[in-house]
């Protein structure tokens, strides 16, 4: 863990008891939105940063981190809801939305329903764009296989992170412990297997999500920013140019020597970018 990092916060969205960090009191809005078994501390390394020049929001999803477990996701397009509803009680009227992984997909998806409450979209390795993604999340979407695959274990989480990163030293003790702790909340695993199961089968992403997605992806107006790992594993790198080619207007950045999550790999460069892009 980082020093200095913003407190943990709640507030009730609807009835979900739901943790968040704020930083920054000046310049426009941003809100940050996790992947799938993730958490606001996958902003670590950039929530600061961006905070000098923006209001920035993490929030941790219904079902992860330490927001309430329930209700159980469905359907992703509670997620969906869910970012709307916390924005509005941020009463934060529009804002640039960042979102990595199944958070880049929802994202995407907000910026189709709501695009009147989007300036600009930062996706990292984002969802959405096809059916590939690792066996390590379609294996678990399987009835009874995904309640003995996702069980928490020390071993297990540093298996997973390796897997999530390029760089396997940033696999330590206190990381896998953190995420370890997350994973093993009450109500976590349910709730992770309800989002993977709702998001993925044991043929990948599911087309009733990634179609929805992809036929409207020329209806998104706002200025988008891509990165992605070229060495991602969980979602592969082709995605990207995808994204790129539909998405109106869209930029594209790939990092080397990268994994899935560059703004946790690459955090310097990332948060020049991004900074650089909300500034434009």
């Amino acid at each position: 863990m980082l020093e200095s990092l913003p407190q943990d916060r709640y507030v009730k969205v609807g009835n979900i008891n739901t943790r968040f960090w704020q930083a920054g009191d000046t310049g426009s809005a941003v809100v940050m939105v996790h992947g799938t078994g993730g958490s606001i501390e996958n902003w670590e390394r950039n929530i600061n940063v961006l905070a000098g020049r923006h209001r920035v929001y993490a929030m941790d999803l219904l079902g992860f981190g330490r927001t309430d477990k329930l209700p159980l996701v469905k359907d992703l397009y509670l997620l969906v809801q869910f970012i709307s509803d916390f924005m509005d009680i941020q009463n934060i009227s529009k804002a640039s939305l960042v979102g990595n992984s199944l958070g880049g997909g929802l994202v995407l998806a907000f910026a189709i329903q709501f695009p009147q409450k989007v300036e600009k979209l930062v996706l990292v390795s984002n969802a959405g764009m096809g059916r590939s993604v690792t066996r390590s999340l379609s294996l678990p979407s399987l009835p009874l296989v995904g309640e003995l695959l996702v069980r928490p274990n020390l071993k297990g989480t540093a298996r997973l992170m390796r897997e999530v990163f390029f760089d396997a030293s940033l696999v330590t003790p206190g990381l896998v412990e953190q995420a370890y702790k997350m994973a093993a909340l009450p109500g976590a695993t349910r709730a992770l297997l309800s989002v993977i199961r709702a998001s993925i089968n044991l043929r990948g992403q599911r087309t009733t999500h990634t179609k929805r997605i992809l036929r409207d992806l020329d209806k998104i107006t706002m200025p988008t920013l891509i990165f992605w790992g070229k060495q991602d594993r969980i979602i592969p790198v082709a995605h990207a140019q995808i994204a790129a080619a539909k998405i109106p207007g869209a930029k594209l950045h790939i990092f080397d020597n990268c994994g899935h999550c560059a703004m946790y790999e690459h955090p310097d460069e990332f948060n020049k970018i991004v900074l650089g892009f909300l500034a434009e």
